[in-house]
């Protein structure tokens, strides 16, 4: 019963432990999905914030160069800025430009000839002379008034004869522009073309008559001629470009946070003026608002000055995919079941080393009545221990050749097509081409490390002879640490036996692997020779040298296991060696009888045709 109850407990804390991990892993699945989704939203609103800063610039060129036509006619025409104007096809081109208009610049004294010469066109166009009058009414000192505008709309035509400087604050900023000689914008929205969360705006460039001086204020004055704009709305602007984002169910705010906007209005809530939002039936004071399960983004966009906030908003389930649902449960199930089935073998190993245990001394008991018995088993582990030391390196030459073959293929096949794929992206898709070449490094470096994996497991130079085998070892361990290392010879066309070559070599490993982590050695000597039907190996150092109290060191099984393979195949193993001295292991095997066999479960390919395969 005691021991039912401790099997009971142990599944407990095992399920418990579990789900645990279980949890953890569908938390941070869940994280990192939001993550990457959050990021590829913030991606699509940098992509919009892009596009809406070059439609800004490109209406900020449209004024310019429309600016520019007055310095090829003075004086300019009617007809002509009409010409110009339609040959811009701003309908097509330029959606979201409602009018461009030129303000002639009028001084009192001079407004009774400007009215005669304006009212003088419109006969002439066989329009009524007296359509033509400056509005607000009353006598200013100065006058910006609207003598062109286009398109000729009968919305746009009816602002001909508008003093725009008697319109709001418009003086101050006016002069500002003039005198300065800058492109000034509209902070205020334009009532003719603007709704509630839907404005429209103006940009505004001074003019000067051609060949005037404008190199201080004085001279601009002089000069000017007007003042030449545009208006264009915002929704237009904004809302193809809303359109064309890969994300559907986005809501989009625009609020303009330049100097000078009317804190009066209610916009002034959120911080500035709700110029656009796509969501308006909502009501302003939710632009800014995250509401929950939602990616919200906000990033600057300059408007000649002026600086727009744009804030964009969209639902997490519009980012995830049908696999992102699913993905969060499935890596949940998979940390429960693999912790679940660490914590049943970390149980079984537990439960088997008591049972183990509890064999060993029965055994002991056992072997203690018979030293025949002990004897005979301790030979028959000799045998065991030969056998599974010729399975083990049988296993790493299949396990090599097998890498080889078919993994070492594959991989190259891999790295052809990839080297494909980057050089035909390489001038047309460079995002898709570095993509292609990033995966071809990591090919050369997958390959390499199999490379290094098939000479771990088995050397393929042993095929060539235990000569080639220790001279690679030799001059690998000498490029790898820097320690010089020296390989004398007797006979170069030693012939042995598959069994001696390969544990030849494998003590060469070990033993260069002791010293370049224990002897602190600057010089190594290894020696092989041939002596009648034996081979004989030195390996010898000038490093700090082993006591032989540590050369049984618990935990440590390098020289046994070097002593052990000696004795297996009736050779005879020492190790000289003093504190200072360095130390020098010294084996020695017969030779066999196999010579010149071919090793069992050797490539069927030259060694040097496996290594340069892939």
């Amino acid at each position: 019963m005691k021991s039912l109850s401790v099997v009971r407990s142990g599944l407990w804390l095992g399920v418990a432990l579990s789900l645990a991990v279980g949890l953890l892993f569908y938390f941070a699945t869940s994280k990192s999905i939001e993550s990457d989704s959050q990021e590829r939203f913030v991606n699509h609103a940098r992509n919009a914030q892009n596009t809406i800063r070059a439609r800004i610039k490109s209406y900020t060129d449209v004024l310019r160069g429309a600016a520019s036509l007055f310095s090829t006619s003075d004086p300019l025409t009617g007809p002509q800025f009409h010409a110009y104007v339609t040959g811009l096809s701003m309908e097509r081109h330029f959606p979201a430009i409602e009018t461009i208009n030129f303000a002639q610049y009028v001084r009192e004294a001079d407004r009774p000839a400007f009215e005669k010469g304006q009212r003088a066109v419109l006969e002439a166009k066989g329009e009524p002379a007296s359509s033509f009058q400056i509005f607000p009414a009353g006598r200013r000192a100065d006058y910006a008034v609207i003598v062109f505008g286009e398109p000729e709309a009968t919305h746009w035509k009816r602002t001909l004869g508008l003093d725009i400087l008697a319109v709001g604050q418009a003086t101050p900023v006016l002069t500002r522009s003039r005198d300065n000689g800058t492109l000034i914008t509209s902070g205020r929205p334009i009532a003719a073309i603007s709704k509630p969360m839907r404005a429209g705006l103006g940009m505004r460039l001074p003019i000067y008559r051609r060949g005037m001086p404008t190199n201080n204020v004085q001279e601009r004055r002089a000069a000017y001629l007007g003042t030449l704009g545009i208006a264009f709305s915002v929704p237009k602007l904004v809302q193809g470009v809303l359109d064309e984002m890969p994300v559907g169910d986005v809501r989009l705010t625009l609020i303009d946070n330049g100097p000078g906007f009317d804190s009066s209005i209610p916009d002034h809530a959120l911080g500035g003026r709700v110029l656009f939002d796509s969501d308006h039936a909502e009501g302003a004071a939710s632009a800014n608002r995250a509401r929950a399960g939602r990616f919200t983004t906000t990033l600057p966009i300059d408007f000649s000055g002026r600086t727009w906030h744009a804030t964009f908003n969209t639902g997490k389930d519009e980012l995830y995919t049908g696999f992102d649902a699913y993905f969060p449960w499935l890596a949940m199930v998979a940390g429960f079941v693999s912790t679940m089935l660490l914590y049943a073998l970390f149980h079984t190993l537990s439960s088997s080393r008591h049972r183990a245990i509890k064999m060993a001394k029965g055994m002991t008991r056992e072997l203690r009545d018979s030293q025949a018995k002990l004897q005979l088993s301790h030979q028959n582990l000799r045998r065991l221990a030969a056998h599974a030391e010729n399975i083990k390196e049988g296993e790493r030459k299949r396990i090599a050749r097998e890498i080889h073959d078919d993994l070492g293929q594959n991989l190259l096949a891999l790295r052809i097509e990839a080297d494909m794929l980057a050089s035909r992206t390489r001038n047309h898709h460079p995002r898709l081409h570095a993509r292609a070449h990033w995966t071809l490094l990591q090919i050369d470096v997958t390959i390499k490390s199999v490379r290094q994996i098939i000479n771990d497991l088995r050397p393929n130079v042993l095929d060539l002879g235990l000569n080639a085998a220790v001279d690679w070892q030799v001059a690998d361990f000498r490029r790898r640490t820097g320690i010089a290392c020296e390989l004398v010879e007797n006979d170069h066309d030693i012939r042995v036996s598959d069994h001696v070559a390969t544990a030849l070599f494998r003590i060469l490993q070990e033993s260069l692997s002791n010293i370049l982590r224990h002897a602190q050695a600057s010089k190594v000597r290894v020696e092989l020779r041939m002596d009648g039907e034996r081979i004989a190996m030195t390996v010898n150092d000038n490093g700090v040298g082993l006591l032989a109290s540590r050369r049984h060191k618990r935990a440590s099984f390098g020289l046994v296991g070097i002593e052990e393979r000696i004795n297996i195949l009736g050779g005879t193993f020492a190790i000289i060696s003093g504190a200072g001295d360095g130390t020098t292991i010294a084996v020695s095997l017969p030779v066999g009888d196999d010579i010149g066999a071919n090793p069992a479960g050797s490539f069927d390919q030259p060694a040097h045709e496996q290594v340069d395969a892939f």
